[in-house]
């Protein structure tokens, strides 16, 4: 059998360029709403909230901010972490459910904004899934050559599409974005391969009509194949990149419920330590989670050149996903 041109390439070179994550940036509101005027609107106390979600506080973004404005925030400071311009971008993905308009779709908007003009630029809807599937598109595009540089943008704002009586959803959804500049170079660290996973049959368990444009959530239920998914996804990242539970410095799952982290961290023999928490401080962003966790992770000290972090999310559709990444941006 003839060696294809990128076992060639590896054969010779030694591994192929990228992808890795070469820059990453957040955005989040100013304003931070803690649980106690959620909780008089719902007739309980604060830490009955907390007690079922984790979440103490969230940010939630001015009515004058847009759903773009935001991912352009996130993208900006994306690309100020990695030195990299705007020009340089050759695809810019915008993973969210709850873009404002139907059309323009917001990933070009962005790309306008920031002055991405040789990217190509489209939305993608996998709801919480929705960075970790941007994720994937992206390394394969650059896996394949069609893009060297590829922005992805996560960012929801999940305040707006709920109900805010509603005891399963207002205390735990939220607003925020992030964003990686993803590049198919020989800087250090790499993504793995990507394990994608969906079951439209239980669709049902989290919805919003267009009509109605309300998020409603089987909580229960939902609860339960999130925790079957995480753990499925994770144990298979983790046996397609050739590495051993232990060898992992950190997982970085999405910020949907303090329970469903628990679960997953007891269900595996996850280190406590080892598993990133902030959805007490942040809530559920939807797709903005898992680059905002990344985030409050390197800020803590917890990311380190060389690591080995498996990232993994679930979210409606019904949707699922993990890799492993071999992070390869120092802190300064």
């Amino acid at each position: 059998m003839l060696e294809t041109e990128l076992e060639q390439k590896t054969t010779e070179t030694g591994p192929p360029p990228g992808p890795r994550i070469a820059g990453l940036g957040v955005a989040l509101p100013e304003r931070v709403v803690t649980n106690a005027p959620i909780a008089e609107r719902l007739g309980v106390k604060p830490d009955w909230i907390t007690k079922r979600t984790g979440v103490r506080e969230r940010r939630v973004a001015d009515p004058d901010v847009t759903l773009v404005d935001m991912a352009t925030q996130a993208a900006r400071a994306a690309l100020d972490d990695a030195g990299f311009a705007a020009e340089s971008i050759d695809l810019l993905l915008l993973a969210t459910s709850t873009n404002e308009m139907l059309c323009p779709a917001g990933g070009p908007v962005v790309a306008a904004n920031i002055g991405a003009d040789r990217a190509g630029a489209f939305d993608l809807n996998s709801a919480c899934n929705g960075f970790l599937s941007g994720l994937s598109l992206a390394a394969s595009q650059i896996e394949t050559g069609r893009a060297n540089n590829v922005l992805v943008i996560g960012a929801d704002m999940m305040q707006r599409f709920i109900d805010q009586d509603d005891r399963t959803t207002a205390g735990i959804f939220a607003d925020g974005g992030g964003a990686v500049v993803m590049a198919g170079d020989k800087g250090p660290g790499r993504i793995g391969p990507v394990v994608l996973g969906a079951d439209g049959g239980s669709g049902h368990l989290v919805q919003a009509s267009r009509k109605e444009a309300i998020t409603r959530m089987k909580g229960h239920e939902t609860f339960q194949l999130a925790v079957d998914k995480i753990c499925e996804s994770t144990t298979e990242a983790m046996a397609l990149a050739g590495c051993e539970q232990e060898e992992i410095d950190l997982f970085v799952y999405h910020q949907a419920n303090a329970r469903i982290l628990a679960s997953v961290g007891d269900r595996l023999g996850l280190p406590a330590e080892k598993v990133v928490e902030c959805i007490d401080r942040f809530g559920n962003t939807s797709s903005g989670s898992l680059p905002i966790a990344l985030n409050d992770a390197r800020e803590d000290g917890l990311l380190n050149e060389g690591d080995k972090v498996l990232i993994g999310a679930f979210g409606g559709g019904m949707t699922w996903g993990a890799t492993v990444i071999e992070w390869g941006r120092r802190e300064a």
